[in-house]
């Protein structure tokens, strides 16, 4: 099935299904489900993001452990109020899923720490947003000197709602963000990755947490 997709906002995944899928909502009868995608780094890593589908688009087999699939769709945002306080919930809008044979599996060639040339499968992740930059980004350095920019872009959708979408650049590209204003309009290549952190609950008690942004490979400002 062949979707048009909103040129603002659109995004390619290829991984496998990780864990079980549990239901997320429904509207006007249509039961929306969601579920864990494992897309490998090529550093041998992995980032886990989160699906969000309609039973339409689905079969009893197609969300079975370690089945892959390719999902075309967008990188969604909405605000759930946890502990009175609103949270910022990031999830990718499935519109098309495919799924894809084992034995298509493709791999790539990737020179190791050792030098040594192994194989790999090779995984797609792949996001195109445009969107208006919402915050002053935030530039910083590592203790190492790496250079880091935080940006988070409103991307507008239907009905007058806009998805709110963090993104980091690094290098050349952070020292650019750096220097966007809030309100100027962006174009951003990249791909979604997960992240674990720890948050501190009090004194004596810390969570262990997962982020999601979008990792920035190229960025425009646009105006």
């Amino acid at each position: 099935m062949d979707t048009n997709y909103l040129e603002n906002n659109y995004l390619t995944l290829v991984g496998k299904v990780t864990g079980e899928k549990e239901f997320s909502h429904e509207i006007y009868g249509e039961k929306f489900y969601r579920f864990s995608l494992s897309i490998a780094r090529l550093s041998g890593n992995a980032d886990i993001i989160p699906i969000t589908i309609s039973e339409r688009l689905i079969t009893d087999e197609t969300l079975t452990e370690g089945k892959k699939l390719l999902i075309k769709g967008q990188f969604r945002s909405y605000n759930s109020f946890e502990n009175e306080r609103n949270k910022l919930i990031l999830t990718v809008f499935a519109k098309d899923v495919q799924e894809l044979p084992e034995n298509e599996e493709q791999e790539v060639e990737v020179e190791g720490e050792d030098g040594e040339i192994a194989k790999k499968e090779e995984m797609t992740n792949e996001v195109v947003l445009i969107g208006f930059v919402c915050k002053k980004p935030i530039y910083r350095q590592t203790p190492f000197g790496r250079e880091i920019a935080d940006l988070l872009l409103a991307v507008n959708r239907a009905y007058n709602k806009s998805d709110y979408i963090p993104t980091i650049a690094w290098g050349r590209n952070a020292r650019f963000a750096s220097g966007f204003e809030v309100g100027g309009h962006t174009q951003i290549w990249g791909r979604i990755q997960s992240r674990e952190y720890m948050k501190k609950i009090d004194e004596t008690e810390s969570e262990r947490r997962i982020a999601y942004e979008v990792s920035v490979s190229k960025l425009e400002y646009l105006e």
